[in-house]
């Protein structure tokens, strides 16, 4: 998945939103969880100290210890939960207290001035008599019903670390649900983007058919959003197609309409003797090879990145060979093949052989006994693949000077070799039209190598 794809952009936001939405969502679960579990463990405080108050409030005007049949955790000494009755008037009994607290006592909120809610409770958070987090509530009653005699205080306290410890278990809960659920929605969005988008790889496998020449147009079901895309493709591959051929065909044209004339120009001249008309007759023979090689030159260059060329390699090969060994028999020439029969060219097919023709040929007539043609893939060249051709044979060779100077126009380094020395040169044309590249080098054989790097399909 690369940075700057549609798959990339579509999963980094649904993630974005993930990690944004699920914090938020868990701190506003945790935050109605703290509320509700506060709010029962304070009703469940409440309910604690009203029912000690109505126990210990005895008809004998002092209070009495209640049975501790509420919480056992009262009975366990320092266990953070504790009561405690205490008069409020020097009229008063002497002070209760719950066996978990001892002898120790309890701050009162109504000496700490702490305002009583609307059911008259008073609550406050202090610190234990074991230096633990207590919370306590406070109300105030006495033994009179008519509220004529000693008031007294009586407190229920209970832990703080028993909310705390109950928060803390349930965001790690929380926390590990979040995460799993976070996991599962990226998780599922790489899949709906991966699952979303195959029509896309479907329109790019369809493209590299057609660009290789196994397939004319784009087929297949597509969706309705993507359809249009498709058609549109197809219309410019049918344009493109129809633009090559009235370019081949005002080629064609041209070329007919040009050698006529110098065919004239040639017979007449050649009617005419004398010096002029030698001279009228070899400058039409250099016009017609000019012309021919330029309106070559004009259809290669038509044909370049035309989508659908391919040419298999190794179907051009193997008949060449067989037709090289034939021509060469006399001088028992071996021509050796190595190409991997996947690699296509990206261009015409009489292209191709034009080019392995004339470098194999030439390579035979300066081979000893030995020719070797090898084919492979080669490195990739502003976003296209390229494939490589070694022609080696076991000749003489040239030196650094002497290749320097056989891809001129019409050089030749010895005239025993029958030609006309324009080979390499028509090769090096059709080779840059196709924005390939030529090399000659020394061969491992101990003669001459070409290289050429061509576009491959």
């Amino acid at each position: 998945m690369k940075f700057k794809s549609l798959a990339f952009r579509l999963l980094a936001t649904s993630a974005g939103w993930v990690l944004l939405v699920l914090p938020i969502a868990g701190f506003i679960i945790y935050q109605l969880y703290r509320d509700d579990l506060q709010t029962a463990f304070d009703a469940r405080l409440e309910k604690l100290v009203n029912s000690i108050a109505i126990d210990s409030m005895g008809s004998g005007g002092q209070p009495i210890a209640p049975k501790n049949r509420y919480e056992p955790l009262f009975e366990d000494p320092r266990s953070g939960w504790y009561w405690q009755i205490k008069p409020l008037d020097p009229a008063g009994g002497p002070p209760l207290r719950s066996v978990s607290l001892g002898d120790a006592t309890i701050d009162l909120p109504i000496e700490r001035k702490i305002k009583p809610d609307e059911d008259g409770a008073r609550w406050m958070n202090a610190v234990g008599p074991a230096h633990e987090g207590i919370r306590m509530v406070e109300v105030i009653d006495g033994p009179d019903p008519l509220g004529k005699g000693p008031r007294y205080s009586v407190i229920v306290a209970g832990p703080i670390d028993w909310l705390e410890s109950r928060l803390a278990n349930f965001l790690t809960r929380l926390s590990i649900a979040l995460f799993l659920t976070g996991v599962g929605l990226v998780t599922v969005t790489l899949f709906q983007v991966r699952f979303g988008l195959l029509p896309l790889r479907r329109i790019e496998q369809g493209l590299a058919e057609v660009r290789s020449g196994r397939a004319s147009k784009l087929e297949g079901a597509l969706p309705a959003e993507i359809e249009p895309l498709a058609q549109e493709l197809n219309a410019l591959i049918e344009s493109n197609q129809e633009i090559i051929d009235r370019a081949r065909t005002q080629v064609g044209n041209l070329a007919h309409a040009l050698k006529t004339p110098l065919a004239v120009i040639t017979n007449e001249a050649r009617e005419d003797k004398g010096p002029f008309g030698k001279k009228i007759a070899e400058q039409a023979e250099i016009m017609r090879d000019q012309v021919t090689h330029y309106l070559d030159r004009a259809r290669v260059a038509a044909q370049v990145g035309v989508i659908g060329r391919a040419t298999p390699v190794h179907e051009v090969l193997e008949p060449l060979a067989r037709a090289l060994e034939r021509i060469h028999r006399e001088r028992n020439i071996s021509v050796s093949i190595e190409c991997p029969p996947g690699i296509r060219f990206a261009g015409e097919r009489q292209d191709l052989e034009e080019i392995l023709g004339n470098v194999s040929d030439n390579a035979c007539k300066w081979a000893r006994s030995r020719v070797s043609v090898k084919v492979t893939p080669g490195p990739v060249r502003t976003g296209r693949a390229r494939l490589a051709i070694f022609i080696d044979d076991d000749g003489p060779g040239l030196s650094a000077d002497q290749r320097a100077q056989i891809g001129k126009r019409g050089v030749r380094l010895d005239e025993s070799k029958p030609g006309s020395g324009l080979g390499l040169s028509i090769v090096t044309d059709l080779v840059q039209s196709y924005l390939g590249n030529l090399q000659l080098a020394q061969s491992p054989l101990g003669g001459l190598r070409v290289e050429i790097t061509l576009p491959s399909a």
